[in-house]
């Protein structure tokens, strides 16, 4: 998880290769990106995840990527933080 970015306050139409290029042209490499979508209607959820390729500094990019601009929103950009389990009540 150590080289994975959370990034909110996406725009409705950002895609996957829109988010990796977003990063790219930040001067980060991109192992994969992924933009989340409403498991029922499918629709962007307004943020994502960018796994850095190996080798790339996570707070360098955190610092070089977060209030940036994408289609007039000003991204949030952090470090992900592990899935929480969702725990079950009986």
């Amino acid at each position: 998880m150590a080289d994975k970015l959370f990034v909110g306050n996406l725009p409705p139409s950002t895609t996957d290769s829109a988010l990796s290029g977003f990063v790219t042209n930040g001067g980060f490499k991109v192992s994969s990106a992924t933009v989340i979508c409403d498991k029922v209607t499918g629709t962007p959820r307004g943020f994502g995840f960018v796994e850095l390729a190996e080798g790339e500094d996570l707070q360098r990019a955190i610092t070089g990527l977060n209030g940036k601009d994408l289609d007039g929103r000003a991204l949030t950009v952090n470090q992900a933080k592990p899935q929480r389990t969702s725990s079950v009540k009986p």
